[in-house]
């Protein structure tokens, strides 16, 4: 693998321009500004609220800081209450190129969208004269989702990634799995696997924590398409959820936005603190893809089995299919059968080392499914999260 170094000493696969709206007032502006440009590196991210919030705030700081982002264009109304100004100044200091254009001060939709434009071109070419050095698996960070599971997901395309991720400890990469809304019940095994007494007691506080949170919205985290799939309840698909962790110990839990210090597996907390104030804590997979991108993400493993199709926007998304029959209907979204497995052709050793074998591929420049599709999909809300406490992360307490 080869990588483009930053200023904080990471490495990116990709090296994209990232166009970020501040209000959702600035999005489509935004969206035409990169359009030209969609298939040579410039991604569209933002934060639609108009009223300030820390987490979107410490959230599109780690995204435009991103190993996968060279430049940044930020887009501004002019009159939202995000504080562009910190947002500028923390990617300005990271030494990547930015500029900041408000519709309001730069003559409305047409004259910003060719400023946008110009800067972008720019922007595109002198990325593109950039060198890259070698990139080695142990400075790789990996995050794992599951969206569209059916009763396929947790024999085939779950515990499969979980392989992969334990390969990659081994390599002494950070792999990262999230969803303690889908982990009730897996607590106290999460906590058998913890490198402290201290770490193991805060994940079982994070699944309890779930718990109570969608007690109080009255829903747990099963769909519709979850029982039209096969699967009948929450435990079962805790259980499979629980699978995508692999075997290896858990080396502590972060929040979004929160770097892994280290190589190792960690538990990424994805359920705001406090009282319940912004509805559901995820309201589809690509919140959760920003989340773990927001902790440093560089690849995207997501597994499913009634065949979703999303991608995302600054990480690269590895779609692991778990139904064969989902594969054969929908082949040209998925980059990994792992129906297979169900079908006795393929173990799920030989498919873990094939979606491990699949990312350094891809940090090596191929395009996933996704990626090849043009889906860049992407979505930020509000939230509210405390910092984590010392006993979140031994290994470096």
């Amino acid at each position: 693998m080869r990588g483009w170094r930053r200023s904080d000493g990471r490495k990116g696969i990709r090296n994209y321009v990232a166009v970020a709206y501040l209000v959702e007032c600035a999005h489509h502006v935004s969206k035409e500004i990169a359009w030209p440009y969609r298939e040579q590196g410039a991604h569209v991210i933002g934060f639609p609220g108009c009223y300030p919030n820390a987490y979107a705030l410490k959230m599109m700081q780690r995204l435009c800081t991103h190993p996968n982002v060279g430049a940044v264009l930020l887009v501004s109304l002019g009159c939202e209450g995000f504080n562009k100004k910190l947002l500028e100044r923390t990617i300005k200091d990271s030494g990547r190129p930015v500029q900041l254009l408000a519709i309001q001060e730069n003559g409305g939709t047409r004259a910003t969208i060719q400023k946008g434009r110009d800067w972008v071109e720019a922007q595109l070419k002198e990325l593109a004269a950039q060198p890259t050095e070698p990139m080695d698996v142990s400075e790789l960070v990996v995050g794992t989702i599951c969206g569209g599971s059916d009763a396929t997901s947790g024999l085939t395309a779950n515990p499969a990634m979980g392989r992969a991720f334990d390969f990659l400890v081994e390599q002494k990469a950070a792999a990262i799995f999230e969803e303690t809304g889908e982990l009730i019940g897996m607590e106290g095994w999460m906590a058998e696997r913890a490198i402290t007494p201290e770490l193991g007691d805060e994940l079982k506080a994070c699944v309890a924590k779930a718990a109570r949170y969608y007690e109080t919205l009255g829903y747990p985290s099963f769909a519709p398409g979850n029982a039209d799939g096969g699967l009948t309840t929450i435990e079962e698909k805790s259980l499979g959820a629980y699978a995508k962790s692999g075997a290896s110990p858990i080396s502590g839990i972060i929040k979004p936005g929160d770097i892994p210090p280290r190589g190792g597996l960690y538990l990424l907390d994805v359920v705001p603190d406090g009282e319940v104030r912004f509805g559901f804590p995820n309201i589809s997979d690509n919140a959760e893809i920003a989340e773990l991108i927001a902790c440093g993400s560089h690849v995207i493993l997501f597994s499913t089995g009634r065949g979703s199709v999303v991608g995302s926007a600054l990480a690269p998304v590895i779609k692991v299919c778990a139904n064969p029959r989902t594969y054969a209907r929908m082949a040209d979204d998925m980059d990994v059968n792992a129906g297979r497995i169900l079908e006795g052709t393929a173990d799920l050793d030989t498919v873990g080392r094939e979606i491990f074998d699949l990312i350094k591929q891809v940090g090596a420049g191929e395009m996933t499914r996704s990626e090849g599709l043009g889906h860049q999909e992407f979505i930020l809300t509000y939230k509210s999260f405390e910092p984590i406490g010392p006993a979140c992360l031994p290994a470096v307490a």
